[in-house]
């Protein structure tokens, strides 16, 4: 307890010391302006940080910065023009005068911190009151930086502080995620946008093999993660993805290099700051690489940097994605009109100044040899990117960011404009603290035309042309022009999204023709890809597609099977009508078969004449003349019916076909086999006591041939009524044709039809085959033995022929064997005896016949 007092004591000393010191003394700002209220802003007018000297005995001199950016001093002139333009205005903010602070990112994150906690705390220590610490920020919000990774930087530092960064150019899609930075606002399209307009360039102008160079920072790799992602999507491989960044050594940029060489891709997207860029493409220029086509980002395609340009000898033809520009009333006669200052805190012209009309502006230094400044030159003689007026596309963006904050404020403090009267009721010294609510909610109209106003995620809202479409060109003056040569429309239907002037883009290398840049050339219709295994899906084969099937488009991944009745054409890339084949009267074969059943016919009807002319000579009447007219009546069928085959087949012709073939020869073997049997009776009647022909009589023979005749009537009549054949198109033989035939229907009945005929001509050939020894003379016998043996031989010759031709040549050899077996018939059994009727008429006779 004793000891208590002693402890309060150091704490209560340690109370009374100040809370808040400021740690050393600031830069001041580029520009300022006092006012009611002070916008702070930040820009890039230096493109990089001079190397420090560092000793690591002393505290390190503030950080100095090298190569002056006359785009980043034209941005923020149109910050001060547009505060200008809102001070006039009574419309925006009556009563309260806008000033501002302008600071310099010099494009490195520790300078732009350093700027922001200037803007946050103040430039000296008259900024804090008795140090204490309840001082509120000097600023309400800041407009900047240009870069992603500083705006990623200040956005993560001022978030705490409620503090909310609008900037004009960082387009990382990280920074659209509220989570992390809540108090983030952009003026500019996200990188998002960026990234699938890039990849679906890409495929607009067919390149689907690409590399890719990015900066290694949050800007580089969010960027290129989408186009990776989105470029997939589209159908595009990208090669090699390489990152780099202005601190790696020489060594990592030249292994970059030597990937570029030996690609095989001729398109690289540029994902890359300018500052980047330019180190890159140093070392490409001495190694003399080119004849690579460049799709560039927005943070360079239409930067006018005189470094840049001297490398257009492998820059020409690029082409990428520029913020749109517009027009801006009265902005180019502000910056022509501005001069130098010299009061502290506003001289940041001072340095350019110098540097363009090579004077000096400080009296007391002589030792640079230049004349002195009058102040009074001019910008109007000067042509630069300060004051290139062609691409407005970030100045824009600038102007909107100045107006935005303005609105926002007006809204805030509660502004209102009448004919009358302009005040603002609402003068709250925390406005910092309430002003990113007011920023969500704003929407305002341009002098140009455009409404403007934030989404959710503190993004432009985007509605119709996001990009132009910038192209490098070499003018006549030998300049290099960034021409507009058309435009991206996100939210156009697939496949309207650019707008482009063909006839205006000069290609690199082909100048007006489409480059090529694929990992594979494209497959033609009739063929399909097989990716590679182990390459992108880019890297593929082109497989020719199978019998039957067919691809009709370019690129296809996959062939179609033609439909049945089609088949592919000779190039693959169609389905055509199959040809239809069968048995027809118009052909050659065709004519043929027709020729001889006609002729078959032909001589069977003149046997059948003669025999009748001669019907009461001893050969026709011992031959059993009726059953010769019957069977010659039944070879003429035969004969006729061999004409049902041809022809396409229908129906009719299918039925008719096979059940009058097989009724015919039956008839005809019953005929023979009566024939046959009649000799063998009438030899036999000859012996004596023998009364045999009394049993096979005219009768008889008549119900046998009828009987014989009729059971293949009823097997047919059974095969017709159960299953009946029908035309089929048979396409299982061939892949190529569709053969026309006629489909047995039942198998087993059409076997059953020959195996009838088989077995009445097998009976009638061993009947004969007794027979063979009669009498010379008396030589029916022997006739239909031989007659029968043809038409056996022909019909056992018959099954494999039958079963191995294919299509029509089946249908042929049907013929030809109906054909030949009644021909067999015809010429063994008649030609004999008109060869006696017709030329030996002396044998002719009973005497003759009876002889032995």
């Amino acid at each position: 307890m004793v000891l208590l007092p002693f402890l309060f004591v150091p704490l209560f000393t340690e109370a009374l010391a100040p809370l808040c010191n400021l740690w050393r003394k600031t830069a001041l700002p580029m520009f300022s302006q006092d006012g009611d209220i002070i916008i702070g802003g930040i820009f890039t007018f230096h493109d990089s940080p001079a190397d420090p000297n560092l000793t690591y005995k002393t505290m390190p001199e503030v950080s100095t910065c090298k190569g002056l950016n006359f785009r980043g001093l034209q941005f923020a002139q149109t910050m001060i023009f547009a505060i200008n333009e809102i001070n006039k205005n009574t419309d925006i903010l009556p009563g309260v005068i806008l000033g501002y602070k302008i600071y310099d990112a010099c494009r490195d994150i520790h300078l732009t911190l350093r700027s922001a906690m200037a803007l946050l705390s103040g430039e000296d220590k008259a900024s804090f009151q008795d140090g204490l610490c309840a001082k509120t920020s000097i600023v309400p919000a800041i407009i900047g930086p240009s870069t992603s990774p500083t705006a990623i930087a200040i956005s993560t530092t001022l978030g705490p502080f409620s503090i909310p960064v609008v900037s004009y150019s960082a387009t990382c899609s990280c920074l659209s995620n509220k989570k992390l930075f809540p108090y983030f606002f952009r003026t500019v399209p996200s990188d998002d946008y960026q990234s699938v307009a890039m990849a679906q360039l890409a495929k607009h102008f067919g390149w689907t093999w690409v590399g890719a160079i990015r900066n290694d920072d949050d800007y580089g790799n969010y960027g290129m993660a989408t186009f990776v992602d989105v470029a997939q999507k589209e159908g595009i491989c990208v090669e090699y993805s390489e990152a780099i960044h202005r601190t790696y050594p020489r060594e990592k940029i030249l292994r970059v290099v030597d990937i570029i060489k030996l690609s095989s891709s001729k398109v690289i997207i540029a994902f890359l700051t300018v500052n980047v860029l330019e180190i890159l493409l140093k070392e490409i220029f001495l190694q003399n690489v080119t004849g690579f086509q460049w799709i560039g980002t927005e943070s360079w395609i239409s930067t006018k940097n005189a470094a840049m340009l001297q490398y257009y000898k492998i820059m020409n033809g690029a082409i990428g994605l520029s913020v749109s520009t517009a027009v801006i009333p009265g902005l180019k006669e502000f910056l022509l009109s501005v001069h130098p200052s010299p009061l502290p805190g506003n001289s940041g012209l001072n340095e350019y100044w110098e540097y363009l009309f090579n004077c000096t502006l400080n009296l007391k230094n002589t030792q640079t040899g230049n004349s002195f400044c009058t102040g009074q030159e001019s910008f109007g003689e000067i042509n630069n990117q300060y004051t290139d007026m062609s691409n407005l596309g970030y100045t824009n963006d600038v102007y909107k960011a100045a107006y935005a904050v303005a609105y926002s404020l007006h809204n805030l403090l509660g502004c209102s404009h009448t004919e009358s009267r302009s005040t603002c009721v609402n003068k709250s010294t925390n406005i910092q603290l309430q002003l990113a609510h007011y920023l969500k909610t704003i929407n305002f109209t341009t002098k140009s035309g455009e409404n403007f106003y934030f989404d959710k995620n503190g993004d432009p809202a985007a509605k119709g042309k996001i990009y132009d479409i910038v192209n490098w060109q070499l003018n006549k003056e030998g300049d290099v022009d960034f021409v507009t040569v058309g435009a991206y429309y996100a939210f156009s239907s697939e496949g309207y999204e650019f707008q482009i002037n063909y006839e205006s883009i000069n290609f690199a290398g082909t100048k007006y023709k489409v480059p090529r840049s694929v990992c594979s050339e494209s497959c033609l219709p009739g063929t399909w890809k097989a990716v590679k295994k182990g390459r992108p899906i880019c890297c593929y084969d082109c497989i020719p597609c199978a019998e039957d099937q067919i691809s009709n488009t370019t690129d296809s991944s996959d062939c179609l099977k033609c439909p049945a009745e089609y088949k592919p054409n000779r190039q693959k890339d169609v389905c055509v009508l199959k040809e239809i084949e069968y048995l027809s009267f118009q052909e050659i074969m065709g004519i043929l078969l027709v020729t001889l059943s006609v002729l078959g016919a032909l001589l069977t009807l003149l046997v059948g004449l003669v025999f009748y002319y001669h019907r009461e000579t001893p050969i026709v009447r011992a031959n059993n003349s009726e059953l010769s007219f019957l069977l010659l009546f039944s070879l003429t069928l035969c004969f006729l019916c061999s004409l049902t085959f041809i022809g396409q087949p229908s129906d009719w012709s299918c039925m008719l076909r096979h059940t009058a073939f097989g009724i015919a020869f039956v008839m005809c073997i019953s005929c023979v086999l009566g024939k046959t049997i009649v000799v063998l009776m009438a030899f036999r009647s000859t012996l004596p006591g023998s009364n045999v022909m009394k049993w096979f009589g005219v009768t008889q023979q008549r119900l046998s041939v009828c009987s014989f005749t009729l059971i293949q009537v009823i097997i047919c009549l059974l095969w017709l009524l159960s299953s009946p054949p029908f035309p089929n198109k048979n396409m299982k033989h061939y892949t190529e044709i569709i053969i026309l035939e006629c489909d047995l229907g039942s198998t087993a009945a059409f076997y059953a039809v020959l195996g009838y005929i088989g077995l009445l001509a097998l009976f009638c050939f061993v009947l004969a085959f007794l027979a063979r020894k009669l009498p010379d003379n008396f030589n029916e016998a022997k006739f239909i033995t031989f007659s029968i043996l043809i038409f056996c031989a022909v019909w056992i010759t018959f099954i494999p022929a039958y079963i191995s031709s294919p299509g029509k040549y089946t249908v042929a050899v049907e013929i030809f064997a109906i054909l030949a077996s009644s021909f067999g018939l015809l010429f063994c059994i008649f030609f004999p005896k008109c060869y006696i009727i017709l030329l030996k008429p002396e044998k002719n006779t009973k005497k003759q016949i009876m002889a032995k």
